[in-house]
């Protein structure tokens, strides 16, 4: 009852709020494909979280695959928030991640925002509703890219207006198929926590047989990934910052997903078996953020010869291992492949976010608040990240 009165609380707020934005209030249908091409890749989305909906890249054998896991439909979006609420490749914010007891400070002044996990013990990706659920606007599309906005007024007890504006462009570059994505946030009045996320689940295997089903055959490689944020039971930073080395954290030489993971229990969460953790990246942060040349992950498939590189300005990297699945969310059509398992599996997939360390707005001894406290004077907020896809060479 709680979590449908704070729905209909924030619907209200948001519709009357919108009336009087000075931006183009949301019209036409939230859960319409936009798609987008260049030379050997293709991907669509929807307005309803300006998520990704399907990617395809070729495979080792010259045949396209979907890698990122979705619907069919883009109303099951939509359902799947009034449910499982999995978040599936939506842009999440104003704050991804976790925020300890929803509570933060800035200049002396003690915010409160809605606690949306755990029985109100912190709050997730932005409060009961976040930018997930909100309709973008396609505010510009070309055959190879598309721009949505998102004027978020004060929502969730946040402080101050913010525009948002995520930017898809895909690419070619020298026979490498590249995905970009670029999410710039600007306060308009008052300092406020910024931290956007992509939220795509990934399977480089594109689920082409039984052996695809999972990602644990899937070498992942995250080079600067030394150190980790230590968190507690519910998956909430403690203040803590252990190292990788010696751990199954530790992917900082190339290894198979599925290597260690039965030696993770409990670093997820308490019961928990499998990734659930914020890697910090030990390099440098550019001061021009999108001059990115650093690969901070690899992740490969076996199946379909699919590799993924990852580059980013950010300096932190949440990894899921898609611990909750079970079954039960069917493969997008486009991903069955005649197999007889046709839902997406325990380890089916991998979330990566790139990201600041996760809550370090209530952590001022880790030296994140120039990265994660913007307002009206400060350059804006940019997550910028590439995804360039290549074949692993046998």
């Amino acid at each position: 009852m709680r979590l449908i009165l704070a729905i209909i609380v924030s619907l209200s707020v948001f519709t009357a709020s919108a009336q009087n934005s000075a931006f183009p209030n949301f019209t036409g249908d939230p859960f319409i494909k936009y798609s987008i091409s260049a030379p050997g890749i293709n991907a669509s989305f929807i307005p309803y979280g300006a998520r990704l909906t399907s990617l395809f890249v070729n495979d080792k054998n010259g045949n396209p695959q979907d890698v990122v896991v979705g619907y069919d439909n883009g109303t099951q979006y939509l359902n799947d928030t009034e449910t499982v609420h999995t978040f599936f490749g939506a842009v999440v914010g104003r704050y991804a991640n976790r925020i300890k007891n929803g509570t933060f400070t800035i200049n002396g002044t003690t915010y409160h925002i809605p606690e949306n996990e755990h029985n109100g013990e912190d709050t997730l990706h932005g409060g009961f509703i976040g930018y997930d659920q909100q309709n973008w606007t396609v505010v510009s599309q070309q055959t190879d890219s598309i721009t949505f906005s998102f004027y978020d007024q004060a929502y969730q007890g946040f402080p101050g207006d913010v525009i948002n504006y995520a930017t898809y462009t895909l690419s070619n570059n020298n026979g490498i198929p590249r995905w970009t994505s670029r999410l710039v946030s600007i306060p308009l009045n008052l300092q406020t926590p910024i931290m956007l996320a992509n939220h795509v689940y990934w399977n480089l295997g594109a689920f082409v047989n039984s052996a695809a089903q999972t990602v644990l055959n899937n070498t992942l490689y995250m080079p600067y990934a030394d150190r980790y944020i230590q968190i507690d039971g519910i998956e909430v930073p403690t203040g803590g910052i252990a190292l990788t080395a010696n751990t199954p954290l530790d992917f900082t030489s190339p290894t198979l997903i599925g290597a260690n993971i039965k030696n993770t229990v409990n670093n997820c969460g308490t019961g928990c078996t499998g990734y659930d953790n914020a890697f910090i990246l030990d390099r440098p942060r550019y001061s021009n953020p999108e001059a990115t040349d650093l690969t901070v992950l690899q992740l490969s498939s076996p199946e379909t010869g699919i590799q993924l590189t990852l580059k980013t300005n950010q300096q932190s990297l949440q990894i899921y291992s898609c611990n909750n699945e079970d079954g039960t969310i069917p493969l997008k059509a486009d991903q069955q492949h005649g197999n007889t398992t046709t839902g997406y599996q325990k380890f089916g997939c991998i979330v990566i976010e790139t990201q600041q360390w996760i809550d370090g707005i209530n952590y001022p001894q880790w030296g994140q608040d120039a990265y994660q406290i913007y307002g009206p004077t400060d350059e804006p907020a940019v997550n910028f990240q590439t995804y360039d896809f290549s074949i692993v060479q046998d």
